[in-house]
């Protein structure tokens, strides 16, 4: 499923290699802004509480530091975890609320993700 990353310690391997927080695939269009660099339109993939995945055009290297706004959303700071072949992998610095996630999955998947018919 995800690229080999490498070896990775501490949040980032528990939030990217271990999957402890189930990850969701969706398709939301955000704007990504990698440290020292402008933001660009991308589009998210897939979101977890300690994560998410999106399209990177442009290689982005482990451990950068970056901004992810989804609309409606402040900026969440993550690091990059991965990038392989135009897509980016990056945990969160703190864990997105359940409450957020949930919202942004009930708006973007059109259904709660509690939903026993989900």
């Amino acid at each position: 499923m995800s690229p080999t990353h490498g070896s990775q310690n501490g949040y980032a391997q528990a939030a990217q290699e271990d999957r402890c927080a189930p990850r969701t695939r969706i398709t939301i269009p955000a704007t990504l802004r990698a440290s020292g660099s402008k933001g660009f339109q991308t589009v998210v993939h897939d979101l977890s509480i300690s994560g998410f995945s999106a399209m990177a055009i442009s290689r982005l290297h482990p451990g950068t530091f970056c901004w992810i706004t989804l609309p409606g959303l402040e900026s969440m700071q993550a690091q990059v975890v991965w990038w392989d072949n135009g897509v980016v992998g990056c945990a969160f610095q703190k864990l997105l609320s359940p409450i957020i996630h949930d919202s942004i999955l009930e708006r973007w998947c059109g259904q709660s993700p509690y939903d026993p018919e989900a």
